[in-house]
């Protein structure tokens, strides 16, 4: 058999140097039925066996008859309705070649976005836990992080919140939408059932998401069930975050998680990206500018609710109890909570507050004792930690800061 060296070499004998059949076969080395075959292929001669046939080629009429009523049937389902008793591997095999003969088909297109055009956001869940205090840790359920990802620049951001529920959703949505400064033409939700239900001619937003748009001036689209093409951005970033953020690294609080990560993310946004083909802090600058602008007041996001004091001047917010001064029993108080801090006022006077270093979580309490301010005002380590007001044996009152705790087993305190 002739290598392609050979071949080469007959043919450039015979068209340059008009050389004869028989002289070529005496200086290459070989017969001239070699060389009458070799000037006669357009390419190099190759070794060719006829197939002997397999054992599937006799029942392949009756595969192609199953796969064009179910082009899904599996090769199990087939080997069954043609009574195969051999082996299931050269079925498969050629049930796998002949299927998509008969499947639809199913192309898919490149998506582009104009600058300012789309954004979208979603819960990521870290699979790591995160200390909360009092040795007690949260899962990633529990604190979920609200991400976001800007269509035009890939431009990334994201916080992690105490809860999924809406008060703390919008509460997040408002803070990563003041953080880029500007508002997108459209914002694109997977289905959250705090922003509204996918239908297939106009998503079934809930009231707040229609107040919350409507203050914006901006377009929210749920996607499809099953769809996770349509926000590919935000799985691949969280795909991207679960291998580059999380490996290594150990978390004392979530206001620490907020600190790692925002670090994080504002280096990330400064790597190329071979998708762009440069980094998404280059572009960010053009997508901001085919933005809306923010609303001139800004969106009233959070817990918020009014209701009288009872005896044991504790109120309960997210499955969590609040200690108020007993001063107010008996008496009308309102209650304000955000991500950072929970404020409670009686007649516009404080009785009761928290605050903290940054966004964090609510916290469930464990008392530890100490002198009480003189504004009524209890400060906590960490954002949403607990104040509460306890009763010495003397009978005067003291201020108690809480421990950073989520929740409690029995959800309830206990006066000393």
């Amino acid at each position: 058999m002739l290598d392609v060296e050979d071949w080469a070499e007959i043919r450039r004998l015979h068209r340059s140097e008009r050389m004869s059949i028989k002289v070529i076969a005496r200086v290459v080395g070989c017969s001239k039925n070699t060389v009458r075959a070799a000037l006669r292929s357009s390419g190099p001669l190759e070794y060719q066996r006829k197939g002997s046939g397999s054992i599937v080629d006799e029942v392949e009429p009756r595969i192609r008859e199953l796969l064009a009523t179910c082009p899904t049937m599996p090769a199990m389902v087939v080997a069954e309705r043609l009574g195969w008793t051999r082996s299931i591997r050269v079925l498969r095999t050629r049930v796998s070649e002949l299927r998509p003969v008969y499947l639809p088909p199913d192309p898919v297109s490149r998506t582009t976005y104009r600058p300012g055009e789309v954004a979208q956001f979603d819960f990521w869940f870290p699979p790591t836990m995160v200390p909360v205090g009092a040795g007690q840790e949260r899962t990633a359920t529990q604190l979920p992080v609200l991400t976001m990802a800007l269509g035009y620049s890939r431009w990334r951001d994201g916080i992690l919140i105490p809860s999924r529920s809406a008060e703390d959703l919008f509460a997040g949505w408002w803070l990563l939408l003041e953080r880029l400064g500007r508002v997108p033409r459209v914002l694109v939700w997977d289905g959250e059932g705090a922003v509204g239900k996918y239908r297939p001619r106009e998503p079934l937003l809930t009231e707040a998401t229609h107040a919350f748009r409507g203050l914006l001036g901006t377009k929210v689209v749920i996607c499809r069930p099953g769809d996770p093409e349509g926000k590919g951005l935000l799985e691949r970033t969280h795909d991207h975050y679960e291998n580059s953020f999380l490996p290594g690294r150990t978390f004392t609080s979530p206001a620490d998680v907020n600190t790692q990560f925002g670090s994080w993310v504002a280096g990330s946004n400064r790597r190329m990206m071979r998708v762009l083909g440069c980094r998404p802090v280059d572009r960010v600058a053009a997508d901001r500018a085919g933005m809306l602008p923010l609303p001139p007041v800004a969106a009233v996001t959070g817990w918020r609710w009014s209701t009288r004091l009872p005896r044991d001047h504790y109120v309960r917010l997210d499955g969590n109890d609040y200690s108020i001064h007993p001063a107010v029993i008996g008496r009308r108080i309102e209650v304000v909570a955000d991500l950072e801090q929970v404020r409670a006022t009686c007649e516009g006077q404080p009785v009761a507050a928290t605050t903290g270093p940054g966004p964090s979580t609510r916290r469930s309490p464990t008392p530890s004792t100490r002198p009480r301010p003189s504004c009524c005002v209890a400060s906590a380590g960490s954002c949403r930690a607990r104040s509460a007001w306890t009763r010495s044996s003397s009978g005067t009152c003291r201020c108690t800061t809480l421990s950073p705790v989520r929740w409690r087993s029995d959800g309830h305190h206990q006066d000393d």
